[in-house]
């Protein structure tokens, strides 16, 4: 018998389990760089590159395994699709059984599954073993629930791994440092160093760079500045980079935010972790061994572990058990379009210009920039949570379906009604003031709802609970707020509306 083994971009770990389904003497390993994962979504420069590098990167060391590997190189004349491309290996081949790890989105299974059905041949799908937390245990923990909130999974996570464990119990005492996670700056900026190890530009990535300058010229983003791991011993070098020199400043400042800091103390290692060149579990490890030798802090260390086997392995459980209804989902019944200067950071927010210019730049933006900043404006104007979705998805390096569709979905565009958040996840342009020095900067005033120095961020937020007062005044973490807009003048309330639209006429250009 002969198998065709389907290599994603994102599957780019050696121990996959998809290779103890295949012999490398007589099987085959097929991998391709194609148009509709380039262009599906308008994709950041450095999203294509980054994969397109990744990808060939290891399949020369698939090769040197003595793997026979089919590698199909992206160029005006190639496939225009993975479907396509497996026809062609099917035809070419004549192979018994089509071998897969589960993809990483729906839209790509349903694809490999239509071609192995439509040429007749058996196919597998593997599950992936990537993960701290198997689909199957996940989907346990979920069965009846009516709540599917990420501390109760956290704590369940934590046991099943033993991580931060002392026999049954959480090390410090308690199950999360999330309250001394939340500081921002003072007004000298970030009190650390911020400078992050650099991967040079080998022959490899240059003949990928000018691929994407040749064949995605129109699309977003910038290769100026691109610095990612491609192999697995970049990514290690990162994670050591990120746990000897970064980690210990994590904790504390984790949700804080500074003009022209793009990093901060971030791990920078979600790219890697998704691409599946690092593993969630020796990531953790790690800084579970420099907490125990006293490198880092427990609030530290804590914190990050919680991002990685809590958050990361939580939302991919629900991608998985709730399926493609992710992207069916608009509880708010939101249909506003992004506004144009989501492509460009040509706006006068300093907040949006920042963060919208650095994704732009790098393909990267942290979590509390992209849930606090980008996500909170477009869940205020209303916007359609699928073309935010598709947003993301396009402008992140790390993004892949499983773990951005719930991300942006859910927890910031609450389009699930409340799955992975008890509310909206709403604030004004004070809270941003607050994590940040954006505003010191802006002309806009964090404080003000009304009249022309008001901020944006304060206008919509008044005039989201305006819009869904009936919805929120139910809701036990939102409902006094409902009641302090209630007590506004009516006269006040007017203001709101009436500046509410003005920010729509002003920055909701038409792509």
């Amino acid at each position: 018998m002969t198998k065709i083994a389907i290599v994603l971009g994102d599957q780019l770990n050696h121990d996959s389990t998809l290779y103890n389904q295949i012999d490398a003497a007589k099987d085959v390993v097929v991998m391709a760089e194609v148009l509709e994962e380039a262009n599906h979504v308008w994709s950041h420069k450095a999203r294509i590159a980054l994969f397109f590098s990744a990808m060939r990167h290891f399949a020369d060391e698939l090769a040197r395994r003595g793997f026979l590997v089919h590698y199909h190189r992206y160029s005006e004349h190639s496939f225009s699709s993975l479907a396509e491309c497996i026809d062609f290996e099917i035809t070419k081949v004549s192979p018994d059984e089509v071998v897969v790890v589960e993809p990483g989105e729906h839209r790509v299974a349903t694809s490999i599954q239509k071609v192995a059905r439509s040429a007749n041949v058996a196919l597998s799908i593997l599950e992936d073993n990537h993960f701290a937390i198997p689909q199957s245990t996940f989907n346990t923990w979920a069965k009846g629930r009516k709540l599917f909130r990420l501390e109760h999974f956290y704590r369940m996570a934590r046991r099943n791994t033993n991580l931060l464990m002392k026999e049954d119990q959480p090390v410090g005492g308690r199950w999360n440092f999330d309250s001394e996670n939340r500081s921002g700056f003072p007004r000298s900026g970030p009190p650390f160093g911020t400078v992050r190890k650099k991967f040079a530009i080998d022959d490899l990535t240059s003949e990928v760079f000018n691929l994407v300058e040749e064949h995605f010229s129109n699309h977003p983003g910038s290769l100026d500045n691109f610095s990612w791991p491609t192999t697995r011993k970049e990514a290690l070098e990162a994670l050591d980079d990120f746990v000897e020199n970064h980690l210990v400043h994590f904790g504390k400042y984790q949700d804080a935010m500074w003009g022209g800091e793009p990093f901060l103390s971030h791990s920078l290692l979600s790219a890697a972790l998704n691409l599946k060149l690092l593993s969630p579990l020796e990531i953790c490890y790690r800084a579970q061994e420099a907490y125990n030798q006293g490198v880092a802090p427990i609030e530290a260390v804590e914190g990050f572990i919680r991002q990685i086997i809590g958050w990361r392995e939580y939302v991919r459980g629900l991608y998985f058990y709730f399926g493609e209804n992710w992207t069916n989902w608009n509880h708010l019944n939101a249909n506003e379009r992004l506004p144009q200067w989501y492509w460009s950071g040509e706006v006068d927010m300093v907040c949006l210009s920042e963060t919208i210019g650095q994704s732009l730049e790098y393909g990267y933006a942290h979590h509390i920039q992209r849930l606090m900043v980008t996500g909170l404006f477009a869940l205020l104007w209303g916007a359609d949570p699928i073309e935010v979705h598709q947003w993301y998805l396009a402008i992140y390096v790390d993004a892949v379906e499983w773990v951005e569709a719930p991300n942006v979905i859910g927890m910031s565009q609450y389009a699930d009604g409340g799955i992975m958040a008890s509310k909206p996840y709403i604030a004004s342009g004070a809270y941003i003031s607050k994590m940040s020095n954006y505003c010191t900067k802006c002309r806009f005033s964090p404080t003000k709802a009304t009249g022309e120095d008001s901020c944006p961020f304060t206008t919509l937020y008044w005039s989201f609970i305006d819009r869904h007062r009936d919805m929120l005044r139910t809701n036990p973490r939102l409902a006094l707020q409902v009641k302090n807009l209630e007590k506004k003048p009516t006269q006040e309330i007017v203001e709101i509306r009436k500046r509410g639209a003005e920010v729509h006429d002003r920055w909701g250009q038409r792509r």
